[in-house]
């Protein structure tokens, strides 16, 4: 029987074989090649799972340290590559060559050297010998070869950039000279220490993005990805654009599953595209609607692709900081990309698809959700106050008794799936398409949830380390995976145990394959960008690339940040999202912290990391390159750069937030109350669907171009009130330095003094920048001051620092002996920021008035009533 094909002629195998030549390998060999690439793939994920477990402690064998384990990561890694991705676009298929088994096997015995030798190579430290040099050397070449094949020449040329720079600096130009690498150095540093190829980005890829892949791929196989994509058409698959909304939020869930923005795409595309089309969507914009959802994915905790595990290292901060930093934004770009859908199909009159639901009123319809939502947290203060008080109660034995309890609520949510028929995917291409009703279909698969809900308890409330929640969530769904087939048929009454007990090891070692191939380019290039932070810490360039951009910035945060930017999205146009991330962050990152603070804004880093990860997902989107428009544009028959530009113009929301939370922190939930979270996402919400009414030309009737230009101006009010108040009345007032421990005294406790130092950087030269001080406890100022850790003494006019205590707060802000104070400024009383909303929600009536007056004559012509 032949396959279904879509407008453009691709077979669901044509789409499969687009996301394995980025993802998990274009080749597919028979007989035994097969079996040997499938079997060391699986073996790759129980490996993984073995070392994240408790069991090799608990059974006193079978225990890796960091750098024997990040050895055999990168071993397993760089063999799949040469086996699973061919040499060559004209290269076999279907048969692995002679030459591409020598170097699988050649590159594994080199990344697998510091496991074998581990012991000999500790005695001679930074001493290698001739054997240690020529292994190193061989393994650089052919991690650069495996990057090649898998992820394209670009990050390969970018990493050989660095090692021939770091070799030859006495020969480089001007500002870029340095003393130069020998080739021992060189061989020492990137391959048998830790600050190269098996360095953090490399260890974050082992202890963490592996596992989260892997319970992605088996929660995918168990029929997860099938089940979102269901849910999110039963419940908003009847409205304007319908097909389009459901294909945001259920890209939104599948990305809590996927770190792959091109997998999604098509995984949700080959569904919603189709359906997007025949609501009245254009084949540029059911594509970039795709996209731009699918992309999205990756900033929506609390996977994120690998980058939330890197910023753990990178910044110093828990996980549960990181998903707590970047969950408002990604839920606010979330939100408006729905809106941005709603005006386009209101713009083109479009109505949704015919629901299987029977009617309700609205009311009706408030108070079902309503019900639900009470009923949700009081089952959620339920759980988390009755396990706090059966943990203590039960001692040892609550760990079992809440596995029997989980095990009981996950029967009985089988046991109410059971009742409803099981979840089919439509052909999206079938002449009628009636939507699924919304409770059979949510009853159906809402035991899928139960593995996000341990995954979150672990992260969230029990605080376990990243590898070790999702190990535990991965037991959870291995169990899902073996069980539920059995189980369902059981309360169906029409098992048949066998076939059911293998299905679902089938299910498992798909899934556990899958986990290991798409993890092939994500261990690879980490383990390539550490070759490029390796030479950054080797040779300084960072320094060099600082005064660089700093001069090109001409010491102007703003275009500093845009630099930033457009160099993410250049290098995000050849490398993965993870690699470019590593790269840019390693590079500018602290540049920007560090030109913050000489110009008076001090930029928290967590915010610097998020703007550097935002602009690379970005370059997914971006023409001419944007891969996952390439892929939508091969589902939906629409030219791929068009397709690029659409999905860029719909992201503008997630480029223009970046910008907004490097100056309004409070978007990020930096030192905010939950009172003021909750207010910060209502306004922030309201705000970016004002901005994307303003970019989208279109609110309730076509906006005028001064209608669009007051949009963005009531936007950036919410966004920034500050701005316009610090405009009105100046924060701050100036303080003589020698009156330090008087403002301490002064200024209530938790606010900051902003203090300006002179003082010198790492390497000497002459700098001046500003610090944030927390006003310490005590009751004098004197107290204040001791608890500071700061002393100070006058030298004719000036205020030099004369001693810093040793592990004090000023030593950890970064005070010296010898600085400067140059100037202290003191917070004032004055009118909260939150004042100038007002103003610009007046703004804002003023434009919904002028638009409300001319909307009967434009709707009637433009809208269509809702389906």
């Amino acid at each position: 029987m032949s396959q279904p094909s879509d407008a453009t002629g691709n077979t669901p195998t044509d789409l499969e074989d687009l996301v394995a030549t980025s993802d998990t390998g274009a080749r597919k060999p028979t007989g035994l090649a097969r079996k040997l690439l499938l079997s060391i793939a699986a073996l790759w994920s129980l490996f993984q799972l073995w070392i994240a477990s408790p069991l090799p402690f608990m059974l006193g064998f079978g225990v890796f340290n960091s750098t024997e384990s990040r050895s055999i990561h990168l071993t397993f890694a760089v063999f799949l590559g040469f086996m699973a991705y061919p040499a060559f676009k004209r290269s076999p298929r279907d048969y692995i060559p002679v030459i591409d088994w020598v170097l699988a096997l050649v590159a594994a015995f080199c990344a697998s050297y510091l496991y074998f030798f581990y012991a000999e190579l500790a005695t001679r430290p930074g001493k290698p010998i001739t054997q240690d040099v020529v292994i190193a050397v061989i393994g650089l070449l052919t991690l650069l070869e495996a990057t090649r094949r898998a992820l394209g020449p670009p990050l390969m040329i970018v990493a050989l950039i660095f090692i021939v720079y770091s070799v030859a600096g006495p020969y480089m130009p001007g500002i870029l000279a340095h003393r130069g690498v020998s080739l021992e150095s060189l061989a020492n540093h990137q391959w048998l220490t830790t600050q190269g190829v098996f360095g953090i980005a490399l260890g974050v890829s082992t202890s963490f993005v592996f596992l989260f892949v892997l319970f992605g791929s088996l929660l995918d196989k168990a029929g997860a990805g099938n089940y979102f994509i269901k849910v999110a058409f039963s419940l908003l698959g009847h409205y304007r654009g319908g097909p389009a909304k459901a294909a945001v939020v259920a890209s939104g869930m599948t990305g809590l599953i996927s770190g792959s923005s091109i997998a999604n795409t098509v995984t949700t595309g080959t569904f919603t595209i189709p359906m997007m089309k025949r609501v009245g969507f254009s084949s540029e914009k059911a594509g970039a609607v795709e996209v731009a959802s699918s992309v999205n994915g990756q900033i929506m905790p609390p996977v994120m692709g690998a980058a939330a595990f890197l910023m753990v290292e990178y910044v110093g901060i828990s996980y549960v900081e990181v998903i707590k930093h970047a969950f408002l934004p990604a839920l606010i770009s979330y939100i408006a990309l729905i809106y941005i859908v709603h005006l386009e199909a209101v713009k083109a009159g479009m109505q949704g698809l015919q629901s299987s639901n029977p009617p309700k009123p609205l009311l009706r319809k408030v108070i079902g959700f309503l019900t639900g939502l009470l009923l949700l947290m009081a089952l959620s203060f339920g759980v988390y106050y009755g396990l706090g008080w059966l943990k203590p109660a039960l001692g040892d034995a609550a760990s079992w008794v809440i596995a029997g309890g989980l095990a009981a609520v996950y029967v009985g949510l089988l046991k109410i799936g059971s009742r409803y028929p099981e979840l089919e995917l439509d052909d999206p291409d079938s002449p009628v398409v009636h939507l699924p009703q919304t409770k059979p279909t949510v009853m159906s698969g809402l035991h899928y949830i139960l593995p996000v809900i341990v995954l979150i308890w672990c992260l969230m409330v029990e605080r376990l380390s990243p590898g070790l929640s999702a190990f535990w969530a991965t037991v959870f769904m291995i169990v899902i995976i073996l069980t539920q087939r059995p189980l369902m048929a059981l309360f169906r009454k029409q098992s048949s145990m066998k076939a059911d007990l293998l299905h679902g090891a089938d299910d498992l070692w798909q899934g556990l394959v899958a986990g290991a191939r798409n993890m092939i380019g994500i261990g690879i290039a980490t383990a390539t960008a550490g070759i490029i932070v390796g030479a950054v810490s080797q040779t300084g360039v960072g320094l060099v690339l600082a005064d660089l951009v700093e001069i090109l910035s001409m010491g102007n945060l703003l275009l500093m940040l845009a630099l930033t930017a457009v160099l993410s999205l250049i290098l995000g146009m050849g490398l993965p999202t993870t690699a470019n991330y590593i790269v840019v962050s390693a590079l500018l990152a602290p540049v920007i912290v560090t030109l913050g603070q000489e110009s008076g804004l001090l930029v928290p880093l967590i915010a610097v990391h998020l703007f550097v990860f935002y602009f690379g997902i970005m370059a997914d989107v971006t023409p001419p390159v944007g891969l996952a428009s390439f892929a939508a544009a091969a589902v939906s028959g629409g030219d791929p750069i068009r397709t690029g530009f659409q999905a860029f113009y719909y992201s503008l929301r997630t480029a223009a937030l970046p910008f907004l939370f490097i100056f309004n922190t409070d978007l990020l939930l930096i030192d905010v109350s939950w009172a003021q979270g909750i207010l910060i996402f209502i306004v922030a919400t309201i705000a970016m669907l004002i901005f994307a009414a303003g970019t989208q030309g279109w609110m309730l009737v076509k906006s005028r171009w001064y209608e669009s230009l007051l949009l963005l101006l009531v936007a950036f009010t919410l966004f920034r009130p500050g701005f316009w108040m610090d405009m009105l009345h100046d924060p701050y007032r100036s303080i003589p330095p020698a009156q330090l421990e008087q403002a301490l005294g002064n200024v209530d406790k938790g606010s900051n003094l902003r203090v300006q130092v002179n003082g010198e950087d790492d390497i000497g030269q002459p700098r001046t920048f500003f610090v944030l001080v927390p006003v310490p406890e005590g009751d004098t100022a004197q107290e204040r001051m001791d608890n500071l850790g700061l002393m100070l003494m006058e030298d004719g006019d000036r205020t030099i620092v004369d001693m810093v205590t040793y592990g004090s707060v000023a030593a950890d802000l970064g005070f010296q002996f010898d600085q400067e104070i140059v100037e202290i400024l003191a917070p004032v009383d004055r009118w909260a920021k939150e004042w100038m909303w007002l103003p610009g929600l007046a703004v804002f009536l003023l434009v919904i008035g002028l638009q409300w007056r001319r909307r009967p004559a434009d709707t009637s012509k433009a809208t269509a009533p809702t389906a």
